[in-house]
């Protein structure tokens, strides 16, 4: 059960909002604006080396994130927040380190999971910290171990070769219901940011490449956006150098 109470204030941070605007005040990315007011949980996604214990405090609900978060007390007296793991209940063990045990919420080597175990929290090089499965519900399987590397498939299907040496989180990200959360009404999504989206074809042709037409008129040509690019079929993913690493693309059997 989620704490309903305010949460660790030394944890706090500002969240300053740019409504999608850039420094020079231009709209950047459409149909962000206004939200509740809300600050930032300052979540630690590293790793460190040695042996580290703690005990879980409370589970709590981030705005800022579609997981929940979960308040760790440690050893030498320190708190943080970390993902928190399907099934996390008060008073739950984790540890981290290469001694750490198989067992959900704790943080071990790749090179150690046995194959077959559900992970969350990868690395992508070691020391770089969590970067690969880190939403509500999400997880990585590893399934071969080769050499120096691990290889893990992805929700997507695809199926990727990490450095042994990176850490990952045992089990799956909590909060797995949170894609069945129906927001209900329009002013509800208006508290989390987003503000209405019209059609192109509802827009005047000076507008919107879609829009114009007598009486109500379908776009008439493959769908763009209002700068005339094309918006369905065209892949936005960017390789940035580790394609390498990618054994099979997502969305492939």
């Amino acid at each position: 059960m989620e704490y309903r109470n305010n949460p660790l204030r030394s944890l706090l941070r500002r969240h300053n909002r740019s409504s999608g605007r850039n420094n020079s005040g231009g709209i950047t990315v459409r149909h962000r604006g206004g939200a509740h007011k809300r600050r930032f949980r300052v979540v630690d996604f590293h790793y460190r080396t040695g042996c580290y214990k703690g005990r879980l405090e409370r589970v709590e609900y981030d705005p800022n994130r579609s997981a929940s978060i979960a308040l760790v007390l440690y050893g030498s007296g320190s708190r943080r927040y970390i993902i928190s793991p399907q099934g996390a209940m008060v008073g739950m063990e984790v540890a981290s380190g290469n001694d750490a045990p198989v067992r959900s919420g704790c943080s071990l080597p790749l090179w150690k999971v046995p194959v077959g175990t559900c992970v969350h929290n990868l690395e992508m090089r070691p020391g770089a910290g969590a970067q690969i499965a880190r939403a509500a519900g999400a997880y990585a399987t590893v399934i071969s171990t080769n050499g120096a590397n691990v290889t893990v498939r992805l929700r997507s299907g695809e199926v990727r070769s990490i450095d042994g040496r990176c850490y990952a989180t045992v089990g799956a990200v909590g909060n797995a219901v949170h894609y069945r959360t129906k927001q209900g009404k329009a002013g509800r999504m208006r508290w989390r940011g987003v503000r209405p989206t019209v059609r192109g074809v509802a827009m005047n042709p000076v507008d919107h490449p879609h829009g114009g037409g007598e009486g109500k008129t379908t776009a008439g040509r493959h769908p763009v956006s209002p700068w005339g690019q094309h918006t369905k079929g065209m892949k936005t993913k960017r390789s940035k150098g580790r394609r390498r690493a990618i054994l099979r693309r997502r969305g492939y059997e």
